[in-house]
């Protein structure tokens, strides 16, 4: 069975996931990861995609955006996966492919999981061991969002902006929403969603968006259709 393209609609917020191949490294040293967030930059400026948050791991990174048309999403992953293992092949004396396969990624219904998805890439160097709070890794945009950094890679998203009235409020609200962190079935939907490509939402919200594309949005009902069903459609 052909696999179906990738979910990819203008004015939603997307949940990307890129991994190494095998798990292998993607950065070594703290030049490949600002290499790999300049590249992030310049591609997602070009190619008309907001960058909202971002986590990058040694062996993967993650990102919610939001892409202006249809295609800039993917064309900015292409030119940002291409540039950059041209760049960590010579830095490292390498050659071959570095990623695993294309990119993962879905859309997420914002007001139901999208500041669940910030605190999930806040996060994940915690899960992973590599920090003991999310203010202590750099490579993410959690300091940002405190207030501890200027990150002129990051466009807010307006749900962000209804966390408080002033930058205190809003750094002091976001900072207490990542602490609280997330449960398990928002852990486990966040990851499932983006790894098969299914869109993450409410019942409603997935049904419009399905008017939206011919590509199926979300995975068919395990079983025969029912004979009430059936007799309906006749």
């Amino acid at each position: 069975m052909a696999r179906l393209p990738r979910l990819t609609l203008p004015g939603y917020p997307h949940h990307v996931i890129q991994r190494g191949n095998n798990r292998q490294a993607i950065c070594v040293t703290e030049a490949d990861y600002q290499m790999l967030l300049d590249l992030l930059d310049s591609n997602a400026r070009q190619f008309g995609v907001a960058v909202h948050a971002y986590v990058l791991m040694d062996n993967h990174f993650h990102l919610l955006v939001t892409p202006q048309t249809v295609d800039g999403l993917p064309r900015m992953m292409q030119a940002l996966g291409r540039s950059y293992v041209r760049y960590f092949n010579q830095q490292h004396h390498r050659t071959g492919t570095l990623w695993e396969g294309r990119y993962r990624s879905t859309l997420i219904q914002a007001e139901r999981y999208l500041l669940a998805c910030m605190a999930y890439l806040d996060l994940n160097p915690v899960r992973a061991g590599r920090v003991a709070q999310p203010q202590d890794y750099p490579w993410s945009s959690h300091l940002h969002y405190l207030g501890l950094r200027m990150d002129r890679l990051i466009t807010p998203h307006a749900l962000v902006w209804r966390l408080g009235n002033t930058p205190f409020a809003r750094e002091a609200a976001y900072a207490e929403l990542v602490q609280s962190g997330i449960t398990p079935v928002q852990q486990v939907r966040l990851t499932d969603a983006a790894l098969s490509g299914w869109a993450l939402g409410e019942p409603d919200f997935v049904a419009d968006l399905q008017k939206q594309t011919p590509r199926r949005v979300a995975k068919a009902s395990a079983g025969r259709p029912s004979l009430a069903k059936k007799i309906s459609e006749k």
